[in-house]
């Protein structure tokens, strides 16, 4: 099969066409014909040797969300999906097992259908980044009716956690550039306030005491801690953030695998997308032999939505 992977850690120069055996479906587990693979800051950190290589030998496949059709199902799977359905996956990278392939095998629970009127692009840019999200507000443990902040609101990440804060029922307060000030208040949120270093203070002007827990999709935890409440929490889905413990706000950190066999989060998330309170974003579609442009312009920044590479049908 064809795959997008790399035998050297470098730039996104490295990245190049590679041809691997296809796996079989073993027991518990589904194979799908993947038709788009989204491209997700976490790709760029397999492809320079950071993460998820350390017990792999090369080649190395990065993705970590696909979208396509199940070819075939192995034994034992509790699932009520069959061979020619259209689904949506999340992986878990090792070596060569990543979505950047034409053929991905996964635990039969990293799968669900793609959302009814959702194209393959569409519905591959949702399930890491949605679970990402999901993970973050499920670690802060909110109370029913809580508020909370979201920096990089514009963001594939903090826009799902907007979206998903407001379908959980809470006041959202988000952060945007002013040429996405209404991207962010499309996406529902409740107040949006200038991004960069006074929002804290801004928070603070809307909610005196602070919100009840901020998810960081930005990388800023450290500025934006100021405006969480006195014992209130903090989710970031940015590895490597500096954050200082203080005031008993509880800080913690999104690892997306731990929820990669949530079948159930993963099935919510295209409920949520069917009833338009979800938003697939996609910023640019590239042929799957182009990811290396895919991923120069995924570190040049200002992408609204995520880059996504297609593999043909």
């Amino acid at each position: 099969m064809k795959a997008i992977g790399l035998t050297e850690f470098g730039g996104p120069e490295v990245l190049r066409v590679l041809d691997l055996p296809v796996s079989q479906a073993g027991p518990g587990e589904i194979r799908i014909r993947v038709h788009a693979a989204t491209v997700n800051p976490v790709d760029t950190l397999v492809r320079r040797g950071i993460a998820f290589v350390s017990d792999a030998e090369p080649p190395y496949v990065p993705g970590m969300d696909a979208a396509g059709v199940v070819e075939q199902i192995g034994e034992g799977c509790d699932t009520d999906l069959t061979v020619g359905d259209h689904v949506m996956a999340v992986a878990v990278v090792s070596g060569t097992h990543g979505a950047y392939a034409e053929h991905l095998v996964v635990p039969a629970e990293s799968v669900v259908r793609v959302p009814a009127g959702v194209s393959a692009v569409e519905a591959a840019t949702i399930p890491m980044n949605g679970l990402t999200a999901r993970m973050a507000l499920d670690l802060l443990e909110l109370p029913a009716g809580a508020t909370v902040a979201v920096t990089g609101a514009a963001g594939a990440v903090g826009g799902y956690a907007v979206q998903l804060a407001k379908a959980d029922g809470y006041r959202v307060i988000a952060d945007a550039a002013p040429k996405d000030e209404q991207l962010v208040k499309d996406l529902g949120a409740d107040v949006v306030l200038p991004r960069g270093t006074e929002f804290p203070q801004l928070v603070r002007k809307e909610v005196p005491d602070g919100v009840d827990g901020l998810v960081d999709a930005a990388g800023v935890a450290g500025l934006a801690i100021g405006a969480v409440r006195d014992g209130g929490g903090l989710a970031s889905s940015v590895g490597g953030t500096q954050v200082p413990g203080e005031r008993g706000i509880e800080v913690r950190f999104t690892f997306v695998p731990q929820y990669a066999r949530e079948r159930a989060q993963l099935d919510r998330l295209r409920r949520l997308a069917e009833e338009g309170r979800l938003t697939a974003r996609v910023a640019r579609t590239l042929p799957a032999e182009e990811a290396v442009e895919a991923h120069r312009l995924l570190e040049a920044g200002g992408n609204r939505g995520r880059l996504v590479l297609t593999f043909s049908e």
